[in-house]
């Protein structure tokens, strides 16, 4: 719902914890800073600000958020300082409004970097002051809500970053209606095609839903009369997002998802839930193994209900969720209900015990040298889907789904995971790697031995960046000679394995070269960082090879020319293209459409006629039958690739795999998590039970083209992937 300021002003006026003097000058200076920017929809700039201001009234946040959500953008965007925000607002409101303000004037090497640095100063402000999280993810909220504007590539960024960032930190805090608003609005961008399947199946049953949730519910509160004072009844639908998640991620049908259609019932105890968990057993068939109950162990992000799965008398199954009032206003609101300042009390204990994940977050990240490590860690702690078991003496541990024994040993403490040899589980002993399941007793067998740690290969094995981070700190600490060892192993390997060669010199110079952002002051302690996992030599790679490729071929500087040799026009062919042509200087340059040569492959030239050269694979079919001929021999070139070319190129992928639902949002979502853009798609189903699809994307070279296609040839039901010369 779009809000003016003057209505927005009303709803605050209606309260009595506002105070109106200041949000108002708040504004003012917001209007006047803005001036007569305009978002790229064409409106007012300060129409953002304001209704990112008016979600986090509808959270029931303070004067100093809504302030803070109305200068959000100043710092960042007009020439007003951060200093004038701290004067004229205070300390606090610049602390919020310097949490979400982004690094702009810091030069990254790469946009993910530049992410990972956003995300990681965000963070650090968020564990000083929970407020600035709940302003970024409503001004993330209100830009998903007006994203179709945006070019299209903008928009899968944009949402790619929302699923794996901003939902997940939503659902951890527990605001179920801004996770599930902003989980929609992504999948709408990153896989349109099943978003609209959905959305067309629900529409579809939209008077049959209603229908059905009026006839439940009706005899829902005729067996609850008893309680009619006391609650609350309403239904509700699955949101799209959590179908999607079932029906194409699990690959399940619609008709093996039973919460679809869901029955809520809100009361004032929890002695009432259990009550009345009975009556609607009595009431209706329950679906074993369909019960779940989160009030006796509450999920991480503070959620409690009862969960049941019955079946009507019309053989529908639906699911029936009894919390309490306050419990339900939790459900809603998450952090925002149980927020320390709310209450006028500083440094709550039970608050922060619900924050430690933001510290272990930044703490698994402090000895990375590479800060996207951050979003790593927040994609595999942040899961929606947490695990719990048991200690011996009945203390219970949540875990993402997929933690191993290990991770339960380090989330106990990290002595008992360092001196970790073994483990049991529900009384039998268990591999190492064996994978946590809800409701298992978990003893850790530790050894007295000071000679004993952790193996290097409990860092493949362990899930949650808790485990990694402790793993990496003991070897840090103790072992340092291994460490460089470790890395001075894994440095050759690398060089062997990409054809580099070196001398000592050279290799320091190269190696240094990339370590100065990781601020290590010398070789071995590169090679420590790398032999305790600090650092991640994968991703130094392109940039060693570029500077190994200008240490053996440096580039001479063009002698200068003189005033008959400087060109009236320079073809832009020959820049963009990056192609150098033997002989020839500032020539046109072209590539020929029947083999989209790409940087990496073997080229040659052929001159033509007004149209300058043109560049083909030394293998084009036309090359080869061209050159039997033995005619014009005269016109083929010698060309190579610059070393300096950073463009673009397209090139079309002809991908074979099983006609199944989900194809098409794999392959989406798998060249999104890549940051490729996508020029064109199109699909037909073949007669053997399979789909065709080309695929025109954006890639830099050959060597990116590879990477692409053998993600891609990791898609459940993909045959092959190959380069089409269409």
């Amino acid at each position: 719902m779009y809000l003016s300021y003057e209505q927005l002003r009303e709803k605050l006026a209606a309260g009595d914890k506002y105070d109106l003097a200041v949000i108002d000058r708040a504004y003012q200076l917001a209007y006047d800073a803005h001036g007569e920017q305009k978002r790229r929809s064409g409106e007012p700039y300060i129409t953002h600000p304001v209704q990112v201001a008016a979600l986090l009234w509808e959270l029931g946040m303070d004067t100093d958020c809504v302030v803070a959500a109305l200068l959000h953008d100043v710092v960042e965007d007009t020439p007003t300082s951060l200093d004038e925000v701290s004067k004229q607002f205070g300390p606090d409101v610049a602390l919020l409004v310097d949490g979400v303000t982004k690094l702009g004037k810091i030069q990254f090497t790469t946009k993910e970097d530049e992410q990972a640095e956003n995300i990681r100063k965000m963070l650090l402000a968020m564990s000083k002051d929970i407020r600035v999280i709940l302003i970024k993810l409503c001004d993330r909220l209100h830009n998903m809500r007006t994203l179709e504007v945006m070019p299209e590539q903008h928009r899968r960024d944009k949402a790619l970053e929302v699923m794996e960032v901003y939902a997940p930190i939503a659902h951890r805090l527990g605001i179920s209606s801004v996770k599930e608003e902003l989980e929609d609005l992504a999948l709408k961008y990153l896989d349109p095609f099943g978003y609209y399947q959905i959305q067309e199946y629900l529409n579809s049953r939209k008077v049959d839903t209603e229908d059905f949730l009026e006839i439940v519910t009706g005899r829902i509160r005729e067996r609850l009369k008893d309680y009619e004072d006391v609650i609350e009844i309403s239904g509700r639908v699955k949101s799209i997002y959590g179908i999607y998640r079932k029906v194409f991620m699990s690959g399940r049908s619609f008709d093996e998802i039973y919460d679809i259609v869901a029955v809520r019932i809100l009361c004032n105890t929890v002695n009432e839930c259990y009550n009345i968990l009975g009556l609607m057993h009595d009431l209706f068939r329950p679906i074993p193994n369909r019960f779940k109950d989160y009030i006796s162990t509450p999920k991480p992000n503070m959620y409690q209900s009862l969960h049941t799965t019955v079946i009507s008398k019309e053989k529908m199954p639906f699911e029936i969720q009894i919390r309490t009032y306050e419990m339900h206003h939790t459900a809603e609101y998450g952090i925002a209900a149980h927020w320390k300042y709310k209450a006028g009390v500083r440094g709550s204990d039970k608050l922060d015990e619900k924050l430690a994940w933001v510290r272990q977050l930044l703490e698994a990240q402090k000895d990375s040298e590479d800060a996207r490590d951050i979003i790593t860690n927040i994609k595999s702690d942040l899961t929606f889907e947490e695990v719990y078991a048991f200690t011996p003496k009945g203390d219970v541990k949540s875990l993402p789904k997929g933690s191993t024994v290990i991770d339960f040993a380090y989330a106990i403490h990290s002595g008992v995971g360092n001196s970790m040899v073994g483990a049991k589980v529900d009384g039998r002993i268990v591999s190492l790697d064996y994978q946590i399941q809800n409701g298992e007793i978990i003893e850790i067998i530790t050894t007295k031995s000071p000679n004993r740690g952790p193996s290097r290969d409990w860092l493949k094995i362990v899930h949650t960046s808790e485990a990694r981070n402790k793993i990496r700190n003991w070897f840090k600490k103790t072992q340092r000679e291994e460490n460089i060892l470790e890395g001075k192993i894994e440095v050759d390997r690398e060089f062997k394995r990409n054809q580099i060669a070196v001398n000592d010199e050279q290799l320091e110079q190269l190696l240094m070269g990339v370590g100065k952002k990781y601020q290590v002051g010398s070789l071995d302690d590169f090679y420590a960082a790398l032999g305790y996992g600090g650092i991640n030599l994968t991703r130094l790679m392109p940039r060693i090879k570029e500077a190994y490729s200008k240490m053996v071929n440096p580039a001479l500087p063009p002698a200068p020319l003189t005033k008959e040799e400087v060109p009236l026009t320079k073809s832009k062919h020959t820049s963009s293209g990056g192609v150098e042509v033997e002989g020839i200087d500032n020539c046109l340059v072209k590539f020929a459409k029947c083999c989209n040569p790409l940087p990496g492959d073997s080229i040659v030239g052929f001159i033509t006629r007004g149209f300058g050269v043109s560049v083909h694979k030394a293998d084009c079919p036309n090359v080869l039958a061209a050159k039997n001929l033995e005619e014009n021999s005269e016109r083929w070139v010698k060309v190579k690739w610059s070393a300096s070319s950073r463009d673009s190129f397209k090139s079309t992928l002809q991908l074979v795999g099983l006609d199944r639902q989900g194809l098409f949002a794999d392959i989406s979502i798998a060249l999104s998590a890549m940051r490729v853009p996508i020029f064109a798609i199109n699909a037909r189903s073949l007669q053997n039970g399979f789909a065709d699809v080309m695929i025109t994307i954006g890639i830099s070279n050959v060597e990116h083209l590879t990477s692409i296609i053998a993600r891609l040839q990791k898609i459940q039901g993909v045959e092959s992937v190959q380069r089409s010369s269409q």
